[in-house]
């Protein structure tokens, strides 16, 4: 795995935060555990302890839990991800599996993939899921695994060949039963979103059969193969030896099958991001260079899902509401605005104490139609685009620290999140940001940029609609980064203002690689809900939904009407920062 010069240096200032923060921790805390386990893990991480003290520092438990494990060489000693498209099974049946005298074949469709995931786990057999041009690679995995039997299960056109037979389930409870010698109890699955959650938890000793609620299993009394009287049992494969292995929603149902038909534990996280909250960092705690599977490309390649939990092991102070990821977990309601009045924006309509107040009441109405947690933010213009050029001659006034702070203070306080927003005119992004550096170092402050306002050399603001290009988006996303990194703090906001195309002419040119922050589109338009749709279906045209938070603005003046809460929130996708200005 080779890291470039940025990733290199950042992985130096994160590892140099874990030992900090684990030996500043070892001297204050203490606390029931295993100092045995604790020990060796500290050893793994380079930490030095007394074999006799008890568990300390960040996630200390679950790392020596996680990092202790007798796992089998063949699954490295680093993370993997199994990034395999369309859910075939073919490579984590070839991971987890040496040899099988039965494999479990399902046909398309939901209620035949759980169906073929539950026999899978009851018979500790390899599943695959058909797809007509993975013929020949099935072939190929049946020879290399030994299978004498295969069952098929749902529609599924496979032929026995030489050296295998092949059975065909005839998807009753009784054949099942037959087949298996074993009494199932049917348990229904209420969406695509459980499939992966439900296969995770099968047991092989319960002997539960997972239905589809939305989808009938299809008639396969005329499938081709033979009605035998049973599958052949197998034992579990694993000898107490395999690895954490993690899914997401986002999973292979089938893959996660095959890891548990081996006999690994399944843990599923929500999001495909460790750092979602504390339960799903435990998960993975002290495994940025240890065995560990991820099932499933979205999270990412192996070199980025260690960084990712090497991050969050560095985190000192979470987000309202928990966690170290701005987005998804909560969605936040803003006012937009600027400390010195009205003419900016609502924010600055009233005093700190009387904003929070009034974004508070949104927040409430917004919170009916919300399954996550709603959080109240203010966007605070930190620096205003000038039609005069000001002694610097840049055309923007740079406020104060001090004239910001209480505003910031105010929605931190009030358990809100603080984005700081910049017109920079003719300045440049960086440095103007760089001026914001003590209030960025808080753990609830983001930074928002506004290309409408950043002009050319010879131009002034309001002359046309300003842009920025992808190099200057990138030489602040890059320093923002390593200000995150090598300060502990949570994932933060980074939000870039659009209305127009032209404002970020390049925008595909934009790196969005950067883990320790939330790439935010905020799209500006305003007039008639035809077109603000006209400018949100334009600004998405092209967009990487992997990479960037939709945000939308709701213009008390300009709009008309002026969206309800229940309308904003049915804006498609939903978007998880909405400003008011």
């Amino acid at each position: 795995m080779q890291l470039s010069p940025k990733r290199f240096r950042r992985l130096i200032a994160m590892t140099s935060a874990v030992v900090m923060s684990t030996s500043v921790l070892a001297a204050c805390s203490s606390g029931e555990g295993d100092s045995t386990q604790t020990s060796q893990a500290a050893e793994q991480d380079g930490v030095s302890q007394d074999p006799s003290a008890a568990p300390t520092g960040p996630y200390a438990e679950a790392r020596a839990a996680n990092v202790n494990r007798n796992v089998d060489p063949k699954f490295g000693e680093t993370p993997r991800v199994l990034g395999e498209a369309g859910g075939s099974g073919l490579e984590s049946s070839r991971l987890f599996f040496d040899q099988s005298d039965t494999l479990v074949l399902s046909g398309p469709g939901a209620a035949a993939q759980l169906r073929a995931a539950s026999i899978a786990v009851v018979s500790h057999a390899p599943v695959l899921r058909f797809l007509p041009e993975d013929r020949d690679a099935i072939l190929a995995e049946i020879d290399r695994l030994g299978v004498s039997q295969v069952l098929t299960v749902g529609l599924v056109d496979f032929p026995a060949a030489e050296g295998f037979e092949v059975m065909a389930d005839d998807g009753s409870l009784e054949g099942l039963g037959e087949l298996t010698a074993k009494q199932f109890n049917e348990k229904s699955v209420g969406s695509y979103q459980e499939m992966v959650a439900a296969t995770a938890a099968l047991d092989p000793d319960e002997n539960i059969l997972l239905t589809a609620e939305w989808e009938e299993f299809p008639d396969t009394r005329g499938a081709e193969g033979e009605k035998l009287p049973a599958l052949p049992g197998q034992s579990r494969r694993d000898g107490d030896a395999a690895p954490v292995i993690i899914a997401s929603p986002a999973s292979s149902t089938i893959d996660v099958a095959n890891a548990r038909a081996y006999g690994g534990e399944v843990r599923v996280m929500d999001y495909h991001d460790p750092r979602l909250n504390t339960e799903t960092m435990e998960m993975v705690a002290g495994l940025a260079e240890h065995p560990l599977v991820a099932l499933g490309s979205q999270f990412g390649t192996a070199e980025e899902l260690a960084e990712k939990i090497r991050l969050g092991e560095t985190v000192t102070a979470e987000l309202p509401g928990g966690g170290g990821l701005v987005f998804p977990g909560r969605r936040m309601i803003a006012l937009y605005g600027h400390p010195s009045g009205p003419a900016l924006g609502l924010m600055g309509e009233q005093p700190p104490a009387e904003a929070v107040a009034r974004v508070q009441e949104y927040v409430d109405q917004y919170q009916e139609f919300s399954e996550e947690p709603v959080i109240p933010a203010f966007e605070i213009i930190a620096t205003v685009a000038s039609e005069f050029p000001g002694e610097d001659g840049d055309f923007s006034n740079e406020f104060p620290v001090d004239d910001l702070r209480p505003y910031v203070d105010a929605i931190i306080d009030a358990g809100g999140y603080a984005v700081l927003d910049l017109q920079p005119g003719r300045a440049s992004f960086l440095d103007q940001a760089k001026r914001y550096e003590e209030l960025l170092k808080l753990p609830n402050v983001g930074l928002a940029l506004d290309p409408e306002w950043k002009i050319g050399p010879d131009e002034q603001p309001m002359q046309r609609v300003g842009s920025a290009d992808a190099a200057e988006i990138n030489e602040v996303s890059e320093w923002l980064a390593g200000l995150v990194a090598d300060n502990g703090l949570p994932q933060k906001a980074f939000v870039l203002h659009q209305f127009q195309l032209q404002m970020l002419r390049d925008r595909e040119q934009i790196d969005t690689s950067h883990p320790e922050l939330a790439f935010v589109l905020h799209a500006d338009g305003h007039g008639s809900p035809g077109e603000k749709f006209d400018t949100w279906g334009a600004l998405r045209q092209g967009l990487d939904d992997n990479s960037y938070f939709m945000a939308w603005k709701n213009f008390i003046d300009e709009d008309f009407p002026t969206f309800t809460p229940e309308q904003t929130f049915e804006v498609n996708p939903r978007p998880w920062f909405v400003s008011y200005q």
